[in-house]
């Protein structure tokens, strides 16, 4: 780390907020840890390890990369992969004891001459999102039947909610579910899980549900303040140079900002490279703890940002502060904070702590 620009990653953070999630909500009994795309953008196995310690006992991934990344250092937790694995990668999944999702009857059929047996799957089902997952009833009863007869385990059966704070969407979701699985034994599947983090923590646990997702919220974004989750999350760069411009000068490509007084413009060490994008141009920024604006277009390895004279060559800037901070960065982007923690890129190292 030679620029010293870095993501600070809070470990402890980590941990003590997926105990306080499960500590208010004890009645699940499998807690997946979601920690694809890299633990949202936290990276390293170290992230992976503090979900664990503080109570997940179910990893869930992406991509069978990612899974298999896990699986090379933790041999013990089961890890369910929620994207679609082709017929050619079953044999890996089976060797790596990798939990695998069947997202329709058609996947089902296409694994006819394909040794399944003992195969661990969980079944999606398609509530109302329209992405993955069996939607008819039919359907579901006719992909079990295979599944049963190809001797696959299937351990688990699942949906997403779409709209988890808008209870008439959750509550239809929850009836498209029942509807969807009437056709089917479900008291033989072992885990049963519909609730992500919004849903886990807006709503009662549905009946016959036993496990639950925890994704964003291990990170400390929820609205349930009175969990009082902790920031993990914190991008910091530095001052590297202090411009004085004169009225009329610009700054930048395209010279799209232009003083229009004497003005102190300070050049900091990240840019879209780095996951900071252009449009980034004009939000805030955090340095000794106060407010300044983002100015001109950001660069690809710098961006600009208009001081005053309490700040100094080689400060430290906080790009992104906090939760709330992170938050206020993904409204002005008009995006969400899952977006703004994954976009930040691999040449940012991360420290731990």
């Amino acid at each position: 780390m030679y620029r010293n620009t870095f993501l600070e990653i809070d470990l402890e953070n980590i941990e003590n907020n997926v105990k306080k999630v499960i500590e208010n909500h004890n009645d699940y009994k499998y807690y997946f840890g979601v920690v694809k795309a890299d633990c949202y953008g936290h990276s390293d196995l170290k992230t992976v390890r503090a979900v664990i310690k503080g109570g997940c006992n179910y990893l869930s991934v992406a991509t069978l990369d990612e899974a298999i990344e896990i699986r090379k250092e933790i041999k013990d937790i089961p890890i369910l992969c929620m994207g679609v694995i082709t017929r050619e990668y079953i044999d890996v999944c089976k060797e790596q004891n990798i939990t695998i999702t069947i997202p329709s009857l058609k996947y089902m059929e296409e694994l006819e001459n394909v040794n399944v047996e003992s195969l661990k799957a969980h079944i999606k089902l398609n509530t109302g999102m329209n992405r993955l997952g069996i939607k008819e009833k039919e359907d579901l009863k006719k992909a079990y039947e295979i599944a049963k007869d190809k001797k696959i385990e299937i351990e688990g059966i699942f949906t997403h909610m779409y709209n988890a704070n808008n209870q008439e969407i959750y509550n239809n979701q929850i009836s498209k579910f029942n509807e969807i699985t009437s056709l089917i034994p479900l008291e033989e599947i072992k885990i049963i899980h519909t609730s992500a983090s919004d849903a886990m923590s807006n709503y009662e646990k549905p009946q016959n549900i036993n496990g639950c997702r925890l994704g964003i919220i291990m990170y400390g974004f929820t609205n349930r303040k009175e969990l009082k989750l902790e920031s993990t999350f914190s991008l910091k760069s530095q001052v590297i140079q202090i411009n004085e411009l004169n009225p009329g000068e610009t700054v930048g490509y395209d010279g799209t900002y232009e003083a229009e007084e004497n003005e102190r413009i300070a050049v900091v060490a990240i840019g879209y490279a780095d996951g900071i994008s252009r449009q980034n141009k004009g939000r805030m920024v955090f340095i000794n703890g106060k407010e300044y604006p983002i100015v001109g277009n950001v660069c690809m390895d710098m961006l600009f940002v208009k001081i005053d004279d309490c700040v100094k060559l080689y400060d430290e800037v906080e790009i992104l502060k906090d939760v709330e901070h992170i938050k206020y960065v993904a409204d002005y982007l008009g995006t969400v904070s899952n977006e703004i923690l994954c976009s930040i890129g691999k040449r940012v190292p991360r420290v731990y702590r």
